[in-house]
């Protein structure tokens, strides 16, 4: 067997389900489309800065020949019961279980120690050099394993592989041992447009291509007031979005279970949302912190789950929404709050304007105040609504 044939043999027994390997020569084809993006405004800020270094792996790595690329696929489906107790949040699929970037370091470490033991001599493993990353490193993921013929990078700029639909973690490898390199996989989407349509902020181009900041995935990430027009269509879902994978031709029927550490478990994919307006940074860290979706703290979870309750419409949560607005002394909480009274306040809206008025004498930031401000007016109108259908009534009697 050839060193690659043993590294594909290896793969399979470590727990890769894909590999690949693709040439280490630069990705000119993405140079125009990335000054585009940035000068579009179109990143979401979390992508590595520099683009030519996401362009040029030399720039990062000294002499680098291939890159091996590597896909672990991810369950759809959870096998669990979903209690219908009470209102409950979600977390996309790709947040299940532990944090992929920690299953994949696992699995690319394994795999670069085997391809030592395979050195002639302890010279020749000197010389060889690998540099792993798992999405927070330079290169472009599905970049990489579209030329490392993993799959093709689909309309909503996933890589979609024949096996797994799009429903895979990706991981590489930058070495400068030089392999026999795989074929690319030509673009598989033909005339289908389902994932551009279904996207509900039409942040996907079409081309592979994205306006990330408008992507509900960024949205439920930020840690700002999340703009109006995200919050009725971020629905109950508190991390990511699977919208664009769910509709995809590509991704019917697909559910693996191949990694029991990607298991996900109902109290944490599907969360209970009241609770997780009080966590503790203890219990939220017990509750959540092994999902990917916990990187970016408790705060954007938990203005999203103010978020959820208010879209679900749970009244039962106002008292510990009205806490919140009251006690939180985050801004973006005490804001977000007052945005879901304005909301589920509307059956007694004289009694939850005269909260929010309360609020307003207390409020001495400017969103916040603006957001109770905009949450009286809603309130108001209600109240003026049903006055008019009050004297009508009247009238008619």
């Amino acid at each position: 067997m050839s060193l690659k044939e043993k590294i594909i043999a290896e793969s399979k027994r470590i727990g890769i389900d894909k590999i690949g390997f693709a040439s280490a020569e630069p990705f000119y084809e993405l140079e125009e489309s990335l000054h585009e993006q940035k000068a579009r405004g179109y990143n979401s800020g979390f992508e590595h800065k520099v683009v030519e270094e996401r362009i040029y792996p030399e720039k990062t790595f000294e002499n680098p020949q291939t890159i091996i690329a590597i896909a672990l696929a991810y369950p759809t489906k959870i096998h669990e019961e979903i209690p219908n107790d009470e209102k409950r949040g979600m977390f996309a699929r790709a947040s299940w279980g532990i944090d992929y970037h920690d299953i994949l370091r696992d699995r690319l470490e394994k795999l670069i120690a085997f391809i030592k033991e395979q050195a002639a001599d302890l010279q020749e493993q000197e010389n060889w050099r690998f540099a792993p990353q798992v999405d927070t490193g330079e290169l472009v993921d599905v970049a990489v394993a579209q030329r490392a013929g993993l799959g093709f990078i689909g309309r909503n700029g996933l890589l979609i592989t024949e096996e797994y639909g799009s429903f895979v973690y990706l991981g590489e490898i930058i070495t400068n041992i030089q392999f026999e390199t795989d074929e690319p996989v030509p673009f598989g989407c033909g005339d289908c447009t389902r994932c551009v349509t279904a996207c509900p902020t039409n942040a996907l181009l079409g081309d592979g291509r994205m306006n990330a900041k408008r992507c509900l995935s960024y949205q439920t990430q930020t840690k700002g007031m999340m703009p109006e027009e995200y919050r009725k269509k971020i629905r109950n879902v508190v991390y990511g979005c699977d919208i664009c994978q769910l509709v995809c031709p590509y991704n019917q029927g697909k559910d693996f279970h191949f990694h029991p550490e990607m298991e996900p478990k109902v109290d944490e994919v599907y969360p209970k949302l009241k609770p997780i307006l009080t966590l503790s940074n203890k219990e939220f860290n017990g509750q959540f912190g092994h999902l990917a979706g916990s990187w970016r703290g408790k705060k954007p979870l938990q203005r999203n789950a103010l978020i959820a309750l208010a879209n679900l419409g749970d009244r039962s949560a106002l008292p510990e929404i009205l806490t919140c607005a009251q006690e939180d002394v985050r801004p973006v909480i005490r804001g977000t709050a007052a945005w879901a009274i304005g909301r589920l306040g509307k059956r007694e809206p004289e009694k939850w304007f005269a909260q929010l008025e309360e609020l307003k004498k207390q409020e001495t930031d400017p969103e916040a105040l603006m957001e109770i401000e905009q949450a009286m007016e809603q309130l108001h109108k209600k109240t003026a609504r049903k006055e008019r259908t009050r004297k009508k009534k009247i009238d008619n009697e």
